[in-house]
C-alpha cells in the first residue's frame, strides 16, 4: 500500500479452519490525516461486536477481523482502500465475508460490497451522502440500522439509500432503533443481537432471524422503516 502509514487487522476466533469472516469497520471523520489508533473511541466502539461474534461464532468456525484504518478521515475514500486491503489479506482463508461497519465504516462497507468474497453488509448508523452508488450491492444482502436520536449521521439519507438499493437487490431491510443515538449505548444489547443475527444468518450458521427475514419480505417503505423489536432482538 503506497503509504508510510499502514492499516492494521486484528483477527480473533477461527481456531480451526475458518468457515466465514465478519470484517468490522469503525467510524471516523470526514477529513483527517491523523493516524487512526486502536485506542480511539471509534475503534473501541466496535470491540463489543467483535467479542460477541467471536464468542458465539467459535463453534461455527467464524473468524472475526477488526480493521484499523491508516487515517482517521474519509479523505475521499481512504477507508475504502483500507477495507479492500483487509479483504485481500483475508482472501487466503477462501471463505465468504460479511462486512459490519459503523458510521464512516458503514459507508466504507457499502462502497466495498462489490468484492467477490462479500455476501452482505450490515451498516450501523451509516454515513451516506445523496447519490451514493448502489450498483455494487447487486447480489448482496443489506441491513441498515439507525437510531432515531441520531445527531451525527442522517437517518433520512440512510433511508433514501435503502430505497435506491432495493432497486438492485431484493435482500434489503432497515431498522429504526428507537430511543438510541450514534453511540449505540442505550440499546447496546439489541444492536449486538441484530449484528450477530444478520452475520450468522447470512453465513448460514443458523436460519436468518424471523424478524430480519420478515423485514426483507416487506415491500417498501414498510421493510425499510421497521422499529427494532425488543422481543425479537433480545437474547
Amino acid at each position: 500500500m503506497p503509504s508510510s502509514v499502514a492499516p492494521g487487522l486484528r483477527e480473533r476466533g477461527g481456531d480451526r479452519r475458518p468457515t466465514g469472516v465478519a470484517l468490522l469497520l469503525h467510524g471516523g471523520r470526514s477529513r483527517s490525516h491523523e493516524p487512526a489508533r486502536t485506542s480511539q473511541l471509534t475503534y473501541l466502539r466496535m470491540a463489543p461486536f467483535a467479542r460477541d461474534l467471536a464468542r458465539h461464532g467459535r463453534a461455527h468456525g467464524l473468524l472475526v477481523a477488526q480493521l484499523s484504518y491508516r487515517f482517521r478521515g474519509w479523505n475521499g475514500g481512504d477507508p475504502v482502500a483500507d477495507t479492500r486491503w483487509a479483504l485481500d489479506r483475508l482472501r487466503r482463508h477462501d471463505v465468504p465475508v460479511v462486512l459490519v461497519g459503523h458510521s464512516m465504516g458503514g459507508r466504507a462497507a457499502l462502497h466495498a460490497a462489490d468484492d467477490p468474497s462479500v455476501l452482505g453488509v450490515c451498516a450501523l448508523a451509516p454515513w451516506t451522502e445523496p447519490g451514493e452508488p448502489v450498483a455494487q450491492l447487486a447480489g448482496r444482502s443489506l441491513l441498515i440500522a439507525h437510531g432515531d436520536r441520531e445527531r451525527w449521521t442522517d437517518p433520512r439519507l440512510s433511508y433514501d439509500y435503502a430505497v435506491r438499493a432495493k432497486a438492485v437487490t431484493d435482500d434489503v431491510c432497515r431498522f429504526d432503533v428507537l430511543g438510541d443515538g450514534h453511540a449505540m449505548l442505550r440499546r447496546a444489547r439489541e444492536w449486538t443481537r441484530l449484528v450477530r443475527s444478520f452475520v450468522f444468518g447470512r453465513l448460514n450458521y443458523e436460519p436468518m432471524a424471523p424478524w430480519i427475514a420478515n423485514a426483507v419480505r416487506e415491500p417498501s417503505p414498510r421493510g425499510l422503516r421497521v422499529p427494532l423489536s425488543l422481543e425479537g432482538a433480545a437474547g
